[in-house]
């Protein structure tokens, strides 16, 4: 049965599908890259046992055809979301966009949901004062509201949970000036994390690496592929992942 109530904390009328063990059930939009940092919050959310995933939502360099700044293939992407058993919607950018290219495109895509009464958005941002505030703003100008499970936490403790509760994950771009080729293509791991230079944010919050999610705990198989070439392009170091035609996937496929 569906439900609406006002959110107290923010005076929305939300959408709840269920009441849940006398808790209101929400459903949200989670902001989508493919890789840690959003996985994290997806299950940090889930965990909650309070929120229901509306869709998974991503936006898609139109001349590349992958996932923008991460360089995750669409197809790969796509078979992540069905992996996790979850909607994915896809908002298509040029190369370089204005940001009020930016803007139109993305409040087209959250103003479906605010329509249907979804008006929360997560994130899975850690420390970035100026993004926060920049999304607090724009969702603000929509009557939407953004959820930041993972804000503040300590992005080593973060970075070794991710080890530790199974997500299995692969650095996909690096950034030529902070980390060199040979990280790119990597999986991150003990070994990865004791080898990044102290400068570098174990979680690349800074913008230093990049990653894709194959599998971990909320999977229900992993997402296969095959590491393609590393190329230089826009100042990163790009580890082609090319998807595997059957569904099978081996630790081959990475050496």
């Amino acid at each position: 049965m569906l439900y609406f109530f006002l959110c107290p904390l923010c005076n929305l009328r939300v959408l709840c599908v269920e009441y849940k063990w006398g808790r209101v059930i929400e459903k949200v939009i989670v902001s989508w890259s493919g890789g840690k940092d959003s996985c994290l919050a997806l299950h940090e959310v889930l965990k909650a046992g309070q929120y229901q995933v509306a869709t998974l939502l991503t936006t898609i360099t139109e001349e590349y055809d992958t996932v923008s700044t991460h360089g995750i293939r669409r197809v790969l992407l796509e078979r992540q979301a069905q992996a996790l058993g979850l909607p994915l919607h896809l908002v298509y950018l040029p190369k370089y966009p204005p940001n009020v290219v930016y803007e139109e495109r993305l409040q087209e895509a959250l103003l479906t949901y605010h329509n249907q009464g979804i008006n929360s958005i997560v994130y899975g941002d850690l420390f970035l004062e100026d993004i926060k505030h920049y999304r607090d703003q724009f969702l603000a100008r929509l009557n939407m509201q953004a959820l930041y499970p993972l804000w503040q936490r300590d992005t080593a403790q973060l970075a070794r949970t991710l080890i530790t509760e199974g997500f299995k994950t692969i650095v996909t771009a690096v950034n030529a000036n902070a980390l060199d080729r040979s990280y790119a293509g990597r999986i991150i791991d003990e070994d990865f994390l004791a080898s990044l230079p102290p400068q570098v944010d174990p979680c690349g919050e800074n913008g230093e690496f990049h990653t894709f999610v194959f599998d971990g705990p909320m999977f229900r198989e992993e997402v296969a592929f095959s590491k393609g070439e590393v190329a230089l392009r826009d100042g990163h170091y790009i580890c082609d992942l090319r998807p595997n035609r059957d569904s099978d996937f081996t630790e081959a496929a990475l050496r």
